[in-house]
C-alpha cells in the first residue's frame, strides 16, 4: 500500500489516519518491525516527519500473538507459519559451535511452551551461522512441503557490505557450484556430477571509503552462494575470512537477509516482509567484534 501525505505530519499519525484506527500501539508495532518505508528507506521511528511529495509505503504486517516471550523478533505468525529475524552468530539448526543451541531449538521451546506441547516447527530454509535476517518456519510438515513446492515463487534480497567496489554497478552472476572436501564451495565453468547451477543478481546501493554496500537478489539458493559469488567478483564480503576477506580484525560477516516475499501456502495471499539493517552493519572499528550467541 502506497500513501502520499497531503500535509506535514508524523509517520504514526499518518498511518492512524490512513488505517482509520485509534490504536497507536498497533501502528507503533507496524513501524518498529520495519514494515514502512519513506521514499524507499525503511523508517522505524514512529515520530519521523513526512511531508507532501514523500512516498510512504506499507507492507502488510500481522501482529503475532503473545510474541513478547519469543527470543527473536517475530514478523508474522499464524496457525501455519512463524517468520522471525535471525541474529548473527547462531545456527539456524543444529548444535555445533553454538553452546548447544540454535534458532530452531529456541523457537521450538517458545512455540511448544505457548501451545502446551501441541505445536511444533519445521525448517523451511536456512541462513549461515554468521548471517542475519528473515527466516520462515512451518508449523507442520504439510505446510513445510507446500512452501518448498512453490519455492521458485519466493523472492529474497540481502544487504552485503563488500570489500572494494564491483566493476559494474549491477549485474548477474551465473555458474555451477560444488562443495569441496573442506566444506568450501567453489565455482565451475562447466557442469560436473554433484554441481548445481547458481544465479545471483546484484546492485550497488552505496559506495563507502574502502567498501561498497550491495543489494543481492537470489534466483537460486545454493550453500554459500552469495559469499562465493561476491568473492569470485573480487569483492569478498567484509568479515568472510573463509572466502578471502581481510582477516586482520575479527568481524561478523556483513550479510543480512532483509527482504522476503511469497504467497501464503494456504490462503495464497501475497506476503512481503522487510527488516532494517542491523546496528553497526556499516561501521568497521579497529577492535575484534563479539556476538551475543
Amino acid at each position: 500500500m502506497k500513501i502520499k501525505p497531503e500535509e506535514e505530519i508524523s509517520l504514526s499519525d499518518l498511518l492512524i489516519r490512513e488505517f482509520k484506527t485509534g490504536s497507536r500501539s498497533m501502528v507503533k508495532k507496524i513501524i518498529i518491525h520495519g514494515s514502512v518505508t519513506v521514499n524507499g528507506e525503511i523508517v522505524t521511528q514512529q515520530h519521523h516527519p513526512v511531508k507532501p511529495g514523500d512516498e510512504v509505503e506499507y507492507t502488510k504486517y500481522r501482529a503475532p500473538i503473545d510474541s513478547h516471550d519469543c527470543p527473536f523478533p517475530v514478523l508474522y505468525e499464524d496457525e501455519h507459519l512463524i517468520i522471525v529475524v535471525k541474529t548473527a552468530g547462531i545456527l539456524t539448526y543444529g548444535e555445533k559451535g553454538t553452546h548447544g543451541t540454535s534458532l530452531y531449538k529456541e523457537l521450538t521451546d517458545y512455540v511448544r511452551d505457548r501451545s502446551k506441547g501441541k505445536d511444533k516447527i519445521y525448517v523451511v530454509h536456512r541462513l549461515d551461522r554468521e548471517v542475519s535476517g528473515i527466516l520462515v518456519f512451518a508449523k507442520s510438515e504439510k505446510i513445510q512441503e507446500m512452501i518448498k513446492d512453490h519455492w521458485k515463487e519466493t523472492e529474497k534480497k540481502y544487504y552485503a557490505l563488500v570489500e572494494g567496489k564491483p566493476e559494474n554497478n549491477e549485474g548477474k552472476l551465473e555458474n555451477w557450484m560444488l562443495e569441496g572436501w573442506d566444506q568450501k564451495v567453489f565455482t565451475l565453468k562447466q557442469e560436473r556430477p554433484g554441481a548445481k547451477m547458481a544465479i545471483t543478481h546484484y546492485k550497488v546501493l552505496k559506495e563507502l571509503k574502502n567498501n561498497t554496500l550491495v543489494e543481492v537478489r537470489l534466483e537460486t539458493g545454493r550453500k554459500h552462494q552469495i559469499r562465493v559469488h561476491m568473492a569470485e567478483m573480487g569483492c569478498p564480503i567484509v568479515g568472510d575470512f573463509k572466502y578471502g576477506a581481510n582477516n586482520k580484525i575479527k568481524r561478523r560477516i556483513r550479510l543480512h537477509a532483509y527482504y522476503f516475499s511469497f504467497n501464503h501456502p494456504v490462503t495464497r495471499e501475497h506476503l512481503e516482509f522487510k527488516t532494517q539493517m542491523p546496528k553497526g552493519f556499516l561501521t568497521l572499528g579497529e577492535k575484534d567484534e563479539h556476538y551475543k550467541w
